[in-house]
């Protein structure tokens, strides 16, 4: 089965984003779905079939007719993934990939010049050592780790085209084992905080850790009362400053744990969730429709029962409501088996940037008063109760000894509200908000 990477190259990102200026209009409709077709066709001309994963060094090539542009080959797992520079992949909508079949061969050639750990198209370098991930470049953790690189720089680069401002990159080393690359953005033009995370971390199991999971059924057997264990992931949440742009959050996570007769227990778990301040049927369909697709190609209950799985996981008790319209979430999920698994994990990750950045675009430029804003602080409030009360990873990373607590509380936005007693206006647009987090609903 084909592996397919994301583009993670900052020429590609720019090419989708000019793409995404070019569909805005003054409401926006109409242009909507032109743009969602044409990055629909983007994408799939973008990925084409390749051999074994290695690590290539990304450089600068002299394309075939007079093209010049980057190319960096990523490969793991079965899959191989090329990105081209940004007139190579506009000119694969009018010429097929022809672009890329000669791309990939001047790539070939660059083989004698390969050099390991220069991966150019990772926001950093990846956080397990380069020669620990060659030899054990078919393990699952491997490939993992290379799929959450690749969507935090994909990520990463379509916001910084949106907002023209940088990440900031920091790595960061944990004693016990592991670490991660925190990426970010704050205080931009668009974005108020924008955060795009990994971590790969690994030791043993903390006892109150191994409690957690047992209670939602796991049966962990350790060896002189230790569980050795993986954990990686990436995770991200984005905080716009406009109120008519919606706060997105998505994690995709592998989990793996040794126990004492050298058996391996692992799960993958994630999801995308939107949590807008203000509704937008439109909006609400695309970003369904587009998490919907995704788990369409591998299941056909796996939308409808983590779109529901997502309601009642992002549920704030205390307050009887949502914190925002859903999407989906899972949790544990191990079958029907790990290569199963794994591809459907892919396909989440590929939709992050396609469910919503077209809804960024959309509303950049809208116009919106000091009660707007007013309102989508108190919203806030809402997500940081949420977030520090009842997100579970949140709990484990702050039960885990050695995390970087910075990077645990990066989804937290940088400004919030809380007012006393607060209840909106009785048919006003923030009422018809609270209906729906109140009162969760089918949008597509």
């Amino acid at each position: 089965m084909t592996s397919v990477a994301l583009c993670t190259i900052n020429k590609s990102a720019r090419s989708i984003a000019r793409l995404c200026q070019a569909s805005r209009s003054a409401h926006g409709t109409a242009d909507f779905h032109s743009f969602v077709a044409r990055y629909s066709t983007l994408r799939k001309c973008a990925f084409l079939p390749g051999g074994k994963w290695s690590f290539i060094r990304a450089g600068t090539r002299q394309m075939s007719q007079g093209s010049p542009g980057r190319i960096s080959l990523g490969r793991y797992g079965k899959g191989v993934f090329l990105a081209a520079g940004a007139a190579a992949v506009t000119g694969v909508l009018t010429a097929g990939v022809s672009h890329f079949q000669r791309a990939e061969m001047a790539t070939k050639v660059s083989k004698v010049e390969e050099e390991e750990g220069d991966m150019k198209s990772f926001m950093s370098v990846p956080v397990t050592d380069i020669k620990v991930l060659e030899q054990r470049k078919d393990a699952m953790c491997t490939r993992m780790e290379m799929l959450i690189m690749e969507t935090q720089a994909a990520f990463c680069r379509a916001l910084e085209e949106v907002d023209g401002g940088t990440f900031r990159v920091d790595r960061w080393s944990r004693k016990e084992g592991g670490g991660g690359i925190s990426c970010v953005m704050q205080d931009g033009k668009v974005f108020e905080k924008a955060g795009v995370n990994v971590s790969v971390v690994f030791g043993n199991l903390t006892e109150e850790a191994a409690k957690q999971m047992r209670s939602r059924g796991k049966v962990l057997k350790g060896k002189d009362g230790k569980l050795p264990f993986c954990a990686m992931g990436v995770s991200s949440v984005i905080h716009p400053k406009n109120p008519h742009i919606p706060t997105v959050h998505f994690n995709y996570r592998y989990f793996e744990i040794e126990e004492a007769d050298g058996t391996k227990q692992w799960w993958f778990g994630g999801g995308t969730d939107l949590t807008p301040v203000y509704i937008d049927l439109e909006d609400a369909a695309h970003f369904h429709k587009t998490l919907k697709k995704a788990c369409d190609k591998h299941h056909p209950k796996y939308y409808p029962d983590f779109k529901k799985w997502c309601d009642n996981y992002f549920y704030i008790r205390h307050r009887a409501e949502t914190r925002g319209i859903g999407g989906i979430f899972f949790d544990d999920l191990d079958s029907p088996n790990q290569e199963e698994v794994f591809n459907f994990v892919k396909s989440c990750a590929k939709t992050v940037v396609p469910c919503y950045l077209p809804i960024v675009y959309k509303h950049l430029n809208d116009s919106f008063t000091p009660e707007e804003k007013d309102w989508q602080q108190v919203r806030r409030g809402r997500y940081v109760e949420f977030n520090l009360v009842y997100d579970r990873g949140v709990k484990f990373g702050l039960a885990t000894p050695g995390s970087r607590i910075e990077s645990i509380l990066m989804s937290l936005p940088l400004t919030a509200r809380w007012e006393y007693m607060h209840e909106p206006t009785k048919g006003s647009k923030e009422a018809e908000m609270l209906e729906v987090l109140r009162n969760p609903k089918e949008w597509i």
